[in-house]
């Protein structure tokens, strides 16, 4: 970090979530879109040109040995997440990885154990987690408004067509990876209960990968989870906390934008809208620069030992259904 506390941020990988990211930083003043690595130079250098970064990489160790580089973001596809994480955090570069975190448990506990082992500080990029809308809905269920919550429904979809990511085993496909990861954290963003049941099923593609999925947990404090994930149909993106005297609605459990609150016999009561944003993207390195500045190792939003949670849950959905990865058979 500089002397003036700006966080220069090198992005690995040059696609639409890169490009999301550096839209996002070039609107802050405390962080900077500073490098940009693909495994095509040719590639890296239009991005940087067109985003106005100052340094390019056709390769990621190139970006991973730059001394400039403050903070690693990973935006490559769940599949790649494992190797440049490692390289990053072995040559100390703190690191910001995308959702999902790595394609199984297995990996996720390997980068974490290493990350803690060198003292080098690391996060999931599950950006939901860091928005002003967790606190806004937490004050909301421990005020008492919506009475005592009993169930959770969340679903997230997008009509996907045969996109590879979605659809190749080699790059860890499937709507649970992609999206269901929203759901998950949707109901522990809010609610970290035991597991005491869970019951799941899903439809699956012609490759093996689920499409659609839908799960159901009950949490120790009587709370009722439904949620549904796909990448084949167009979802509501609805989330809703049902309480015995209320609820709440929240539009878009991938980036919301506002809640409504609702009173009994479904009486509405008021549309609570978030702070004003760039993309939505901006909190998490704004909590990752601030994490750093503090000296932690990890984010105080998005603890590891959740990203492990829910790393492990994943695995499980996964075996039930028979959707298998390469890296799964890996030691």
């Amino acid at each position: 970090m500089t002397q003036d506390g700006l966080l220069r941020i090198g992005i690995v990988g040059a696609g639409w979530i890169a490009e999301k990211a550096a839209i996002t930083l070039n609107g802050l003043d405390t962080c900077e879109a500073y490098a940009i690595a693909s495994r095509s130079l040719e590639k890296a250098t239009a991005f940087a040109e067109k985003w106005e970064m100052k340094k390019a990489y056709g390769s990621y160790s190139e970006l991973i040995a730059d001394k400039d580089v403050d903070l690693v973001y990973v935006a490559t596809p769940h599949s790649h997440h494992y190797d440049v994480t490692r390289e990053a955090l072995m040559a100390g570069k703190p690191c910001l990885v995308e959702k999902a975190f790595m394609a199984n448990h297995r990996q996720a506990k390997a980068i974490v154990d290493l990350s803690r082992e060198r003292g080098v500080f690391l996060a999931e990029a599950i950006w939901t987690r860091y928005q002003p809308v967790v606190g806004m809905m937490r004050d909301l269920i421990n005020s008492g408004r919506i009475g005592t919550p009993r169930l959770v429904t969340a679903t997230l979809g997008y009509s996907m067509g045969d996109k590879p990511r979605i659809m190749r085993p080699d790059l860890c496909g499937g709507a649970l990876l992609d999206l269901g990861v929203y759901a998950l954290n949707f109901v522990r963003m809010f609610f970290d209960a035991d597991i005491v049941s869970m019951e799941s099923q899903c439809v699956k593609s012609q490759t093996g990968m689920d499409l659609t999925n839908a799960i159901s947990l009950v949490l120790s404090d009587g709370v009722l989870c439904n949620l549904q994930s796909s990448a084949a149909c167009v979802g509501d993106n609805i989330g809703v906390i049902a309480g015995t005297e209320g609820n709440l609605i929240i539009d878009n459990i991938n980036n919301p934008q506002q809640i409504t609150v609702n009173g009994p016999d479904r009486t509405y009561i008021e549309t609570i809208r978030v702070p004003k944003q760039i993309t939505g993207y901006e909190y998490q390195f704004l909590a990752c620069r601030q994490a750093l500045i503090d000296g932690l190792l990890e984010p105080r939003e998005m603890p590891l030992e959740e990203t492990l949670y829910i790393m492990e849950l994943m695995d499980g959905f996964r075996k039930k259904w028979g959707v298998k990865y390469p890296m799964d058979d890996e030691e």
